[in-house]
């Protein structure tokens, strides 16, 4: 079976086919002058070093690993989080010394972000950065408002909605008040800024990017 799938050729196919038979001395002669002009920086002793020592490797493809495609966790939407109660106020945690810090940090805060609170400091600037600033630690109290029993509440800001500001009280009380018809005054250092919460329906990550216009007396 061998001699079928593979023989010599004879002398007569060699001539049919115009091909020459090279001996084994001419064969060895011919390699040796290809590597010698292949590699011509390298001599004939580290030639044969390369080749007899080394395993020579004359293509080789890496093979690429599919890429995995990461997928991104969902996070949980605004009726899941309500139905977790994620940010609700555990009564043994709503105590108004528990915040105390909390106002320290932001009222350090507010005191960096408009350069140091002087005498001489322009009030308009002032109330520009409350408008966009993070007001969760401010002492906020309600001045105005359609409904009685909101006007005189203060306290510290503990969370802020689109429509709504929960503070805690002196009194270790969880109030909930509407920005709608309400006006609330923030004081730091002597400055009082007045915020008027029908137009201030917006997200404290909202706000920053938005730009407030100056306007006279706002209407509850």
């Amino acid at each position: 079976m061998k001699s079928v799938i593979y023989h010599g050729l004879s002398q007569k196919e060699e001539e049919e086919s115009d091909v020459q038979h090279l001996g084994a001395q001419r064969a060895e002669a011919f390699v040796k002058a290809f590597l010698k002009r292949s590699m011509p920086h390298m001599s004939q002793e580290a030639r044969e070093n390369q080749l007899h020592r080394k395993a020579v490797v004359l293509e080789y493809f890496t093979r690429r690993k599919p890429k995995e495609k990461k997928k991104k966790p969902k996070g949980l939407s605004a009726r899941q989080r309500r139905d977790l109660r994620l940010f609700d106020i555990k009564p043994e945690q709503q105590r108004y010394s528990l915040f105390l810090p909390l106002h320290e940090l932001w009222k350090q805060y507010i005191r960096d972000l408009c350069n140091g609170l002087k005498p001489d400091t322009q009030p308009q600037m002032i109330q520009a950065k409350l408008l966009k600033a993070d007001l969760h630690g401010a002492i906020i109290s309600v001045t105005k408002s359609k409904c009685p029993s909101y006007v005189g509440v203060t306290g510290i800001l503990l969370q802020e909605t689109k429509h709504v500001f929960k503070i805690i009280t002196k009194e270790d009380r969880l109030k909930v008040i509407p920005k709608l018809n309400c006006v609330f005054t923030v004081e730091i250092d002597g400055f009082v800024s007045y915020i008027y919460g029908s137009k201030f329906q917006l997200r404290s990550s909202e706000r920053s990017a938005k730009k407030f216009k100056a306007k006279g007396t706002i209407d509850l």
